[in-house]
């Protein structure tokens, strides 16, 4: 069948499929961080018929992997775990969702009281208190999330006092914390102990996780099940057009709220309840089995 002839149905009729919004780390990346040559594939075949390929993270786009970057039908993102839907032809955002600079201090007020390193995102790019960047290596939990400490984080003396003294620079649109790894019983107490602190203080204030040691904090709004929905809405679409793919909690509510929500294998378990097929794992080339699956083979 070609790309042209395909009917993108979903399953108990489902809309036509327009939209793919895939995670990225542990959904359309290996293990390894690499993009496999089948689920490229596959995203080029669902383009050429008309699908909008969109990745979705909880990454600002400049800091996406170069191999998703340079892919040559991707014109949308979903960034920042929904904190904002980027258009890079017209270099743009089309959704915006914020942390308020005044709570995003108060909050980093509570992390300060916490055995954890943190940092932000804003405008686009990442910010760190130095001393915490030296002392990533005992907290980031692999050599990826080092790396991307290390390299997409704008080291300052002091966070805090950078903000303040930047606030024209505008609102914050996550702040991401990792506890220490050596110590896993210790790092889940003293995540716990920052979720209830948060929850109770900033009820407006979102916590997901995209590994075990880690919690991101998003306005309660920017989530990439909003941003789906608002993204899907830009494009005269609804939430029946999309089909989504994730693991992590993070990827929760748009596997849930899109019309044919997929988790991965390796999901977290409750992504997989809410979800309407599990495709084989990140490492078995799962994306482009769900595409030929449910787009290319109905």
């Amino acid at each position: 069948m070609s790309g042209a002839d395909a009917t993108r149905k979903g399953p108990d009729g489902m809309g036509e499929i327009r939209i793919i919004a895939l995670d990225l780390d542990g959904t359309l990346l290996d293990s390894d961080k690499n993009l496999p040559a089948a689920n490229r594939a596959a995203l080029e075949r669902a383009a050429e018929a008309g699908i909008h390929i969109v990745p979705t993270t909880g990454r600002f786009f400049g800091m996406m992997p170069q191999a998703v970057r340079d892919l040559p039908f991707v014109r949308y993102a979903i960034t920042i775990n929904g904190a904002q839907v980027y258009d890079r032809e017209t270099d743009s955002a089309i959704v915006r969702d914020e942390i308020p600079l005044a709570t995003a201090l108060e909050v980093m007020e509570i992390l300060d009281g916490c055995d954890v390193v943190y940092d932000c995102y804003r405008g686009n790019w990442g910010w760190m208190t130095a001393s915490h960047q030296d002392r990533a290596e005992a907290y980031a939990t692999n050599v990826h999330y080092l790396k991307m400490v290390r390299e997409f984080r704008n080291p300052v003396p002091d966070l805090k006092t950078h903000l303040r003294s930047t606030t024209a620079d505008g609102d914050v649109q996550k702040i991401m914390l990792f506890a220490r790894k050596d110590d896993p019983e210790a790092a889940a107490a003293t995540l716990d102990a920052v979720r209830r602190a948060v929850s109770e203080r900033f009820p407006e204030i979102r916590a997901t996780s995209s590994t075990w040691n880690n919690i991101e904090l998003n306005i309660a709004s920017a989530h990439k099940g909003n941003a789906l929905r608002r993204f899907a809405q830009h494009l005269g679409l609804g939430l029946e057009n999309c089909m989504a793919f994730g693991d992590g909690m993070n990827d929760f509510t748009m596997v849930e709220a899109a019309g044919l929500g997929v988790a991965m294998e390796n999901a977290d378990p409750e992504v997989k309840r809410v979800a309407k097929y599990v495709a084989p794992s990140n490492d078995d080339c799962g994306v482009a089995k769900g595409i030929e699956k449910w787009i290319f083979s109905r």
